[in-house]
């Protein structure tokens, strides 16, 4: 080849690598990382290594996100809450059931203690006592319809 030949090939290699890098230039100014990464098919894999999660879509959608956190915090505070109360319900309806039952017993006793015979029993036992079954039985008193309690005053 000829020297002619050799600086034409020089000189077109150099033309064609100053067109590269001017295309190369324009291309890096107007790509930056905000650009979204076209996403083909959404796929299982892409979704559990977070692929499909880019900036613009963090920064499109964040009040979304932290509403959504909000409600899951509140979700869980209120279960909580309400499983502490419902500990609690148990525990007083179990010191009600054992009220009751205390106040049933103390009932059934008291009963007992105040009937005609115990107290009879306990009488004899006592001996100086001037209480006293009665020999004759009750008076009945009948009180006429007009008169001093009827509510109506006759005079």
């Amino acid at each position: 080849m000829s020297e002619e030949n050799k600086d034409i090939l020089e000189d077109e290699l150099a033309v064609k690598e100053a067109r590269a890098l001017e295309k190369l230039k324009e291309l890096k100014e107007t790509v930056s990382e905000d650009d979204t990464v076209p996403v083909g098919t959404l796929t299982l894999r892409k979704i559990l290594g977070g692929d499909f999660l880019s900036a613009d879509l963090v920064r499109r959608n964040i009040w979304a996100f932290i509403l959504v956190m909000l409600f899951t915090v509140v979700y869980v505070a209120f279960r909580y809450q309400c499983q502490q109360d419902m500990i609690l319900i148990d525990k007083k309806e179990s010191q009600l059931k054992d009220a009751k039952y205390k106040a049933l017993s103390s009932s059934s006793t008291l009963t007992e203690r105040c009937r005609e015979s115990q107290v009879l029993r306990v009488l004899r036992q006592v001996g100086d006592s001037l209480l006293h079954v009665s020999d004759q039985p009750p008076y009945i008193i009948n009180i006429p319809e007009s008169g001093f309690f009827s509510g109506s005053e006759e005079e």
